[in-house]
């Protein structure tokens, strides 16, 4: 765990090498109260198998800590890895959330998967969280940002003096997350990102992704200043049309996530895996020949 100081909050940040993700635990400091965000559960592609050793990981933290987790949010369905988010939820007693566009991405991908009984609503979550809603811990107030682009129901969690910008911002030495995915639109992402540089320049803004590029050490946070300055894909006057150029380039020559095609059908389900069926087994679907690969 790394930790940094944030104002009124103290942020806990959980590396998991094998998807390249970052998972938080942002706690009020006054009265102990927390959110999780971005919880991996682990799967093993190659065996089917699911664990839980990053989510078991988090909740020791936690535990140990004396924090009491009131909700544990993601920032949009993932196409990386598989939400924690349930089975933390259960073990915590506190409740799940994630932005209310992620009924659209639901109806989108029930279509892409065939799943006719898939409830589009956002039931899978104890609340859907729209544009400028707060979550309250103690006295510090958490705001709710809608950070389209990456995909169209990303959101942006805002707290004192830090932000969570899930695949929106990368570390300046990496950029910016893709925007290819379906309903994903680099223009938005841009505009997405101004949001985000608006903020006061020494907010800490944790990123949802680092692949440690050129070999060094991976990262989670960079500062509103440090990413105008040296962001590689927005930094200094990179305008929209420039960016969006750069962005749909980059996206072309890159082959979908490795976990996509198996996260997304947990993801919309609230990071549930599907109903067991009549064999005692539960069952991933792979779509056949809808996505095109990069060409070579």
């Amino acid at each position: 765990m790394h930790t940094f100081h944030a104002q009124s909050c103290t942020i806990s940040s959980l590396y998991d090498k094998t998807t390249g993700s970052f998972q938080y635990v942002l706690s009020d400091d006054a009265s102990a109260q927390a959110v999780i965000i971005d919880p991996v559960l682990d799967f093993d592609v190659m065996a089917g198998a699911t664990s839980t050793q990053n989510a078991d990981l988090l909740l020791n933290h936690v535990l140990e800590s004396g924090l009491k987790v009131i909700w544990v949010l993601d920032t949009h369905p993932h196409a990386d890895h598989f939400s924690a988010a349930p089975y933390l939820a259960g073990k915590l007693g506190a409740r799940t959330a994630i932005g209310e566009k992620v009924r659209e991405v639901q109806a989108l991908w029930k279509g892409i998967y065939c799943l006719p009984d898939l409830p589009t609503d956002g039931s899978q979550w104890d609340r859907l969280l729209a544009d400028g809603d707060e979550i309250m811990l103690g006295n510090s107030r958490l705001r709710v940002m809608l950070s389209p682009g990456h995909t169209l129901a990303s959101v942006t969690y805002i707290g004192p003096g830090c932000a969570f910008v899930h695949d929106t911002l990368m570390m300046p030495d990496a950029g910016t997350s893709r925007a290819d995915f379906p309903r994903g639109d680099a223009q938005a992402l841009y505009r997405s990102i101004r949001s985000i540089l608006a903020l006061d320049p020494e907010t800490q803004l944790f990123v949802g992704h680092d692949y440690g590029p050129n070999g060094r050490e991976p990262r989670e946070m960079a500062t509103v200043e440090e990413q105008r300055k040296d962001n590689i894909h927005v930094g200094g006057n990179r305008t929209e049309a420039e960016f969006v150029a750069l962005r749909e380039k980059r996206d072309a020559t890159l082959p979908l996530p490795k976990l996509m095609l198996h996260a997304l059908q947990v993801n919309i389900r609230g990071g549930r895996l599907p109903e067991l069926e009549a064999c005692g087994r539960a069952f991933l679907r792979i779509p056949l020949d809808y996505f095109t690969p990069p060409a070579r």
